[in-house]
């Protein structure tokens, strides 16, 4: 689904060059401020990666999948700190609304989404609710033309940038289930909601997530996505469904950035009088790296043209995932053992894309879950 091969050659290498140039030379500062620059948001914004996935009557890219995930292979060479700020927009904030929204929320929200304006944020995740995404107690209760919303979201992604918030709340308390819930687009500075203090964590300095609490938050009716109760779960599903190929994706293109590193690395460094990259396990190390580096890009790629043709790739999608957040971590600590005792120190930039790419097996649905997703599905299909 490659509709222009010639723009896209253009988009890719522009990508590349600014990765290069501006995101990979500031990883350090990002590291160190636990801020990424107003400078280097600004170009991102300038660059339209805030629009990748919106129509282009929105101002947008309009990116098959196959498109945006070639565009994250080359994102993924460098810190995901910077992927993060621009995909939530790109992906599970603004993707409910180009699903399942009507057209005024569409023409009122994905334009100033794909430049950027404004930054969405994917509010699912509770205390009590992460991968049971459909036991969520957050509540909406109707009061006239607007719902009145109470509860706490738990490590939400760009949360404190935030414009506008995708939101999964309880609409219906007598369903207990994914039937009970419906999903609004909630704006942030809505009254009511509290941004709590940025989270510690153990790696993705300057992306930053908190908690969002919502107290007694009026949120107008007409801001129920696609207007309609209890279709929020659907929505939540179908945005991750796309959101994991865009991962894993992302896990690709970190996981050639980390094996490029360690072979320049055992190219130059020397033991015993030689390189050590001429000692066979070291090539180990690299060979079964390249391998599977090499079969999760094939698996992303398929997913990607499938979905792009319309097939279900419920179960595709939940395989890239599971490989590749897998594979990277593989990489990852492959990529620590080759640089050796340098791996560990801070200054060769490897520990901390080790502590990094650790985040990528747990967010938007754990391995574990994807594991749970393609056996029901296979007993499904045998069925």
């Amino acid at each position: 689904m490659i509709r222009d091969q010639e723009t896209m050659n253009a988009l890719l290498a522009t990508v590349s060059r600014f990765v290069r140039e501006r995101l990979v030379p500031a990883e350090a500062i990002v590291e160190e401020t636990d801020e990424i620059p107003e400078d280097i948001v600004r170009d991102m914004k300038e660059l339209g990666l805030f629009g990748l996935t919106i129509p282009e009557q929105y101002g947008g890219f309009a990116l098959t999948m196959e498109e945006e995930s070639l565009v994250m292979f080359e994102m993924g060479k460098t810190s995901p700190s910077f992927r993060s700020l621009f995909g939530t927009t790109v992906g599970i904030g603004s993707q409910g609304i180009l699903m399942d929204g009507t057209p005024e929320q569409k023409e009122t929200y994905l334009p100033r989404l794909a430049t950027g304006e404004i930054i969405a944020s994917f509010a699912l995740t509770e205390p009590e609710a992460g991968s049971d995404a459909a036991s969520l107690r957050t509540t909406a209760v109707r009061d006239g033309d607007e719902y009145v919303v109470n509860g706490t979201k738990r490590y939400i992604t760009n949360a404190p940038h935030a414009g506008i918030f995708t939101l999964m709340a309880r609409t219906n308390p007598e369903d207990k289930g994914a039937g009970g819930v419906t999903a609004f687009i909630v704006e942030a500075n809505t009254p009511g909601i509290t941004i709590g203090k940025y989270d510690k964590k153990m790696g993705h300095r300057g992306a930053h997530t908190a908690d969002v609490i919502f107290e007694n938050c009026r949120v107008p009716a007409k801001n129920i996505i696609g207007g309609v109760e209890g279709k929020g779960f659907k929505t939540a599903m179908k945005v991750l469904e796309k959101g994991r190929i865009h991962i894993a994706a992302i896990a690709v293109g970190v996981a050639e950035r980390m094996l490029d590193d360690a072979l320049r690395y055992a190219v130059e460094r020397k033991q015993f009088g030689q390189r050590i990259a001429d000692f066979q396990l070291i090539q180990a190390l690299l060979a079964d790296s390249k391998a599977e580096v090499y079969a999760a890009k094939c698996m992303v790629i398929d997913a990607a043209q499938r979905r792009d043709r319309g097939e279900n790739v419920a179960t595709e999608a939940s395989c890239c995932k599971m490989f590749a957040t897998e594979m990277c971590g593989r990489v990852a600590d492959r990529a620590v053992q080759i640089f050796g005792g340098a791996g560990y120190m801070a200054e060769y930039g490897i520990e901390r894309f080790y502590r990094d790419v650790r985040l990528f097996r747990i967010y938007e649905g754990s391995t574990q879950i994807q594991q749970i997703v393609i056996a029901r599905n296979m007993i499904k299909e045998c069925a």
